[in-house]
């Protein structure tokens, strides 16, 4: 007996709906800014490699990350990285093998900050 293309329709739009979902639920990594210091750009990198991703600063609406504010993290796998950033009193900074996951917020503390350069 063939299904009604209402039952079959129904069935189809659920299971979009579901799909979106599944997708909507998996957010990007968040990195939050606990430095004292706004960071104006900021790029991610497999450790140790020096192979830098897009600048992500271009995630958030002012294009800078305030401390205390948080800013997603786009184009990248679940991994441990290095985070390089310059920030507002041009330190460059490079905090390695930071953890980043989808779904999950990650600081970067003042005390992590080590070997800054001006």
């Amino acid at each position: 007996m063939a299904m009604p293309k209402s039952v079959s329709l129904a069935a189809v739009a659920i299971a979009a709906l579901t799909l979106t979902a599944g997708i909507a639920a998996a957010k990007e990594p968040v990195l939050w800014n606990l430095t004292v210091n706004r960071i104006d750009s900021l790029k991610i990198s497999p450790p140790g490699k020096n192979a830098w991703s897009a600048e992500q600063t271009l995630n958030d609406k002012d294009h800078s990350v305030d401390p205390d504010e948080r800013l997603k993290i786009t184009g990248i796998a679940d991994g441990v990285y290095d985070v390089k950033f310059v920030d507002a009193k041009k330190r460059t900074c490079i905090v390695p093998n930071v953890a980043l996951a989808a779904n999950k917020i990650t600081s970067i503390d003042e005390k992590e900050l080590k070997g800054c350069t001006p």
